[in-house]
């Protein structure tokens, strides 16, 4: 009996070489249009689908494997008898390998320059139809549907025969993928006619395993495409918990202004500046909190040069990321073996939040928000200086990137005192302000961010005891009256900003 494969695939690599292969283990390969005309340019032998059917392909290739010639010899069951009989009374042979790859609809579905005419072109309904049948019938066919499978396959079929094992695994990965590709088509059409949004359809593919998770007795994976966003220049292999530093010291350095530098321990800031250049951001980031920063990451919004690279050099840093590096730098920060250095090459764009809970996962929008002066509603009696301005939207962009509760105070457009993650306000309070004096900051005139209210007026007067002239925070306590009256009893400028960034 013939042996037949069915070839169909848009993405073409390796597909001469595969059907080479075939023909030389006596199958007879049967192609659709442009993937025959490749083959037989290549002087490979095979079928046209339209003369295998005796059918034409129809609307502009639109139909051309939808035939029961094709579909019945994929899907004919070997050991059935009543299924022989019917393929032989229909004249039906079965078709043992089936190779489809899809049309190009994830590459293009985001363009901004293709019309949405031909992005619904772009989806293919022939090839989804191929591979499920193939899949459905994996204990009698292959299917093939990514080039990265074509060699292992052909060293298995060429030792004697394809394994049921491997039949399954290749159906597996083709169901993945079909489904893959059917969520992009469901998001995009909700998208594009602004549907109500009823499911939540995570699609991300595998990218890689970890060598654990937070701690040595969790395993971890990870999924997506974090690799369009950050490129691993140098280093050893990156860590669940780098991952998340690492998005986290981005996330901040990129809402701030030009020259800024920011050091992350633990998701929370420990050191945040901006001046007139990038190794000065640094040092006063790092002045801060040394301590802290002691195995943190550091992220710069502007290129990293020779003279900044030997500073970065003098402590002991997880991971260094921007969006440049010139050959100097690079050189000089490879002599840590282990360091990471990460190339931020593509801006965040996610819109979306996730978090996992018993039985699913809840969502929100990414906070996105930002604040200028003219949103800011004066509530004292004393107002800010230009500087103190500076230094108020400096600090409420910190404290929006800090762990809840959270107090930051700020000077010269760098933060000298961050208190996170405290069950109490006041808490935090005191430990940014500790902070500071442990690293010989001077807190007069300073200026203070809440990322929430005050509760009561005992967090403003801890503020106070220690210099601050300045502070931003929400408002929209029902005693916002009593803070306010606190300030202006300390002689303090209190604005309200009207926007919480309280981080779980």
């Amino acid at each position: 009996m013939k042996k037949f494969a069915l070839m169909s695939v848009s993405d073409k690599t390796g597909i001469v070489e595969l059907a080479e292969a075939l023909s030389k283990n006596n199958y007879e390969i049967l192609a659709t249009g442009k993937t025959a005309k490749l083959l037989l340019d290549n002087s490979v032998r095979c079928i046209e689908i339209s003369d295998f059917t005796s059918f034409p392909e129809i609307f502009a290739g639109r139909v051309k494997t939808l035939n029961p010639k094709i579909f019945g010899g994929i899907l004919i069951r070997r050991d059935n008898d009543n299924d022989l009989e019917q393929a032989k009374e229909n004249d039906i042979l079965p078709i043992d390998i089936v190779c489809v790859n899809l049309y190009p609809f994830p590459q293009i579905v985001n363009r901004t320059d293709i019309l949405l005419e031909e992005k619904i072109e772009n989806i293919d309904i022939g090839g989804p139809s191929l591979i499920r049948a193939a899949s459905k019938n994996y204990k009698f066919v292959s299917i093939l549907t990514n080039p990265s499978q074509y060699s292992s396959f052909l060293n298995e079929l060429e030792a004697g025969k394809i394994s049921i094992e491997t039949k399954i695994q290749l159906a597996a990965d083709a169901f993945a993928y079909t489904s893959f590709y059917d969520t992009l088509i469901a998001n995009f059409f909700e998208d594009n006619y602004k549907l109500e949004k009823k499911d939540l359809r995570i699609n991300l593919k595998f990218a890689s395993s970890m060598r654990y998770g937070e701690n040595p007795h969790q395993e971890a994976s990870l999924y997506g495409s974090f690799f369009d966003y950050f490129e691993i220049l140098h280093g050893k292999e990156i860590s669940y918990n780098n991952i998340i530093d690492l998005a986290a010291a981005v996330e901040l350095v990129n809402d701030l202004n030009d020259n800024s530098a920011v050091i992350i321990k633990h998701t929370n800031p420990c050191g945040a500046a901006t001046s007139s250049s990038l190794i000065d951001a640094y040092e006063k980031a790092l002045s801060c909190d040394p301590v802290s920063a002691f195995g943190g990451i550091v992220a710069f919004n502007g290129e990293v040069k020779e003279e900044l690279a030997n500073k970065l050099n003098e402590i002991f840093l997880e991971i260094v990321v921007a969006p440049a590096f010139s050959e100097a730098a690079l050189e000089i920060l490879k002599s840590k073996k282990n360091r990471r250095i990460v190339k931020i090459i593509k801006s965040l764009d996610e819109k979306i939040t996730y978090k996992s809970v018993p039985g699913g996962l809840i969502t929100q929008s990414k906070d996105s928000s930002k604040i200028s002066k003219e949103e800011l509603k004066l509530v004292t009696k004393r107002n800010y200086s230009d500087s103190e301005l500076e230094d108020i939207l400096f600090a409420w962009v910190v404290c929006k990137h800090t762990k809840s509760n959270a107090i930051v105070y700020v000077k010269d457009k760098k933060a000298i005192g961050v208190g996170a993650g405290q069950m109490s306000r006041i808490d935090s309070a005191k430990i940014a302000a500790s902070k500071a004096k442990q690293f010989g900051h001077d807190l007069n005139g300073a200026v203070a961010a809440s990322d929430a209210f005050f509760p009561f007026a005992d967090g403003l007067d801890e503020i106070a005891v220690n210099g601050i002239k300045a502070v931003i925070q929400p408002g929209g306590s029902v005693r916002d009256n009593e803070v306010i009256d606190a300030a202006d009893k300390h002689d303090i400028a209190m604005v309200f900003s009207s926007i919480r960034n309280f981080k779980h």
